[in-house]
C-alpha cells in the first residue's frame, strides 16, 4: 500500500523519516523477525524542521563554494564557458556541507535550492564584477580601446549583414524602412553609451541565468540526500 505525508498527501517511501516535500517527521517502522511486531522507530534529541535553514552555517558554506564558482565562471576564467557547470556544482557541494554538519542530516528540496540561489548570488555578483572590472582594465590602463572599438564593429557589422540577409525578399518601401531602422540600430550599437549598455546587460543577463542552475543545483543537491537517506538506529 502507498504511504502518502499526514500533512501535504505526497508519497513517502517506507525508509524516509521525514517527508520529501515538506518536511514532516515520519514514522518509520523496521521489521524484526525474532522482535515481534514492527516497532517504530524514535529519534534522540529535539526534531529539526527540515523545511527550514539555519543560515548562518548556511552562508559559510555558500561564501566557501561560491566564491571559487565565481572565479572560474568570470570573464578572465579560460573555462568560464562551462560556468552552468561551475556554479551548479558548487551549489550542490554547498548543500551537502551544510546538510553534513545538521542533525538529522536531511533538508527538503526547497531548502536546498534556497542555499543554491544564495551561493549562486555570490557567485554571480563575483563573475559580473570581475568581468566588468576586466573590461575597465583592458580599456583605460592597458589602453586596448581601438583594438575593443575595432572588433566591437565587426560583430556590430557581422550582426547586421545576418539581418539584412533575413529580410530580403521586402517590397521596395518595407526595404527602405528597414534599411533606415537598421543604420538606427547601428549607430546607435556603435555609440559608447550603446556599447556599454549591451556589454552590461549580457553580463546581468548571463547572472541571472547563472542563478537558475545554482539554485538547481542545490535543489538536486537536497533531492540526493533525501534518497540517499536511511533510517538511524
Amino acid at each position: 500500500m502507498e504511504i502518502t505525508c499526514a500533512r501535504c498527501h505526497q508519497t513517502v517511501h517506507a525508509e524516509d523519516c521525514f517527508c520529501p516535500a515538506c518536511g514532516l517527521p515520519q514514522l518509520v517502522y523496521s521489521a524484526d523477525s525474532e522482535a515481534g511486531p514492527a516497532q517504530a522507530e524514535s529519534w534522540t534529541g529535539p526534531v529539526r524542521d527540515a523545511s527550514m535553514v539555519d543560515w548562518k552555517p548556511a552562508m559559510r558554506a555558500a561564501v566557501a563554494f561560491g566564491v571559487p564558482a565565481g572565479l572560474l565562471c568570470s570573464g578572465v576564467s579560460p573555462v568560464a564557458i562551462l560556468g552552468i557547470f561551475w556554479i551548479a556544482g558548487a551549489a550542490l557541494w554547498a548543500v551537502f556541507t551544510y546538510v553534513g554538519r545538521q542533525r538529522p542530516a536531511w533538508i527538503t528540496i526547497g531548502a536546498g535550492a534556497r542555499i543554491g540561489l544564495v551561493t549562486g548570488l555570490f557567485a554571480s555578483w563575483l563573475a559580473f564584477s570581475i568581468s566588468g572590472a576586466n573590461l575597465f582594465v583592458d580599456r583605460y590602463a592597458l589602453h586596448r580601446g581601438p583594438q575593443i572599438d575595432a572588433e566591437w564593429k565587426g560583430r556590430v557589422d557581422t550582426s547586421q549583414q545576418m539581418t539584412q540577409q533575413w529580410s530580403t525578399g521586402f517590397s521596395s518601401a518595407d526595404a527602405a524602412q528597414t534599411q533606415a531602422a537598421r543604420a538606427e540600430v547601428q549607430a546607435w550599437m556603435l555609440s559608447p553609451w550603446g556599447h556599454a549598455g549591451i556589454e552590461a546587460f549580457s553580463l546581468a543577463g548571463n547572472s541571472i541565468f547563472l542563478l537558475f542552475f545554482a539554485a538547481g543545483g542545490g535543489a538536486l543537491g537536497a533531492r540526493l540526500l533525501a534518497r540517499s537517506r536511511r533510517p538511524e538506529v
